[in-house]
């Protein structure tokens, strides 16, 4: 059974939003079939006078930047946290890093292997006739960005009024930051977990087994509020991280059975498990289908049968 999902009204764009004491929210006009209403840029310290800090500054846009800026006018905004490098949540930082001085903080620069990844399939498409994924999916990057303080699991950063712990959560990209706002019992969780939808997790960098193993580190967390980039709060977030855990163990079992009268290809086991979904939609899951496979062939459970690459879609795979 999929969790119950969160929604929420389409937000006013470029208005601040007071969300709780320490934590307002401007979000971005981006909306798409990741991002859904769009991007959500999160401020935290007072509404008035002293020192902020901004957590995904979001994409590369005028307005929203313009819209951060005039949210934080008169204040000093001391820090700049990055979730991760998607082209939804990481470039903004530069133009608002050139406007405040503010010091940015993340993992590191996008990573190597989804560029190669995505630089693939842009290839692919165009050899195919095929119109290449949009620069504002999650195959592609902010290449751009480097943070000035390479953060990491449980670095603490501190400001005037705030405190957050660092939680490195590989799996939607290798490079993904959770922040834990002590203050207020609040992660900020990216698009590590998000109340809308399941997380993609793109392959290979995208690794399912590093995704399921920090969705259940956040069992033993103390937060009470996820705050994710896209999207409403979530309010329980230890059952509904539990049904998205149960989720994705399900989708593996199913992927397993259907390898157990021998070998199949991706399309073939998209057609019997999503055969109830449009399939304007398969390519999607095929993604998905593809992100478990590798994930149990890196622990050893099932094996590639391709010649050559293993993420064709009509290459067979086997149980081990």
């Amino acid at each position: 059974m999929a969790p119950e999902f969160r929604t929420e009204e389409t937000p006013p764009y470029g208005e601040v939003e007071q969300v709780s004491p320490l934590v307002r929210r401007v979000v971005a006009n981006n909306p798409s079939r990741f991002t859904y209403h769009g991007s959500g840029t999160f401020i935290i310290g007072p509404a008035t006078g002293g020192d902020v800090a901004i957590i995904d500054p979001g994409p590369a846009d005028d307005d929203h930047v313009a819209a951060l800026l005039r949210a934080v006018e008169g204040q000093r905004v001391t820090h700049l946290l990055i979730t991760h490098t998607h082209p939804d949540h990481s470039p903004a930082a530069a133009a608002v890093k050139e406007a405040t001085g503010a010091v940015t903080h993340g993992f590191g620069p996008h990573p190597a292997e989804a560029i190669r990844a995505h630089d693939e399939r842009v290839r692919r498409a165009i050899e195919a006739g095929d119109e290449p994924e949009s620069e504002d999916g999650e195959g592609s990057g902010d290449r751009d960005f480097v943070p000035d303080v390479v953060t990491t699991d449980g670095d603490v950063i501190t400001g005037v009024g705030f405190t957050f712990e660092a939680l490195h959560t590989p799996g939607h990209i290798s490079n993904h930051l959770c922040f834990a706002l002590r203050e207020e019992a609040t992660l900020f969780t990216g698009d590590h977990v998000m109340g809308w939808s399941t997380s993609v997790v793109p392959a290979p960098d995208g690794d399912l087994n590093d995704y399921l193993e920090n969705l259940e580190r956040l069992l033993d967390r103390p937060e009470t509020t996820y705050r994710p980039t896209h999207g409403p709060a979530i309010t329980d977030p230890i059952p509904y991280v539990t049904a998205l855990i149960e989720h994705r163990r399900m989708r593996e079992r199913q992927i397993v059975d259907s390898l157990a009268d021998g070998p199949r290809s991706i399309t073939s086991i998209v057609e019997e498990l999503y055969a109830d979904i449009d399939p304007k939609l398969h390519k999607a899951a095929g993604a998905s289908v593809y992100a478990h496979l590798l994930a149990l062939s890196r622990s050893g459970r099932v094996e590639s049968l391709a010649a050559g690459d293993e993420s064709d879609w009509k290459a067979d795979w086997s149980l081990a």
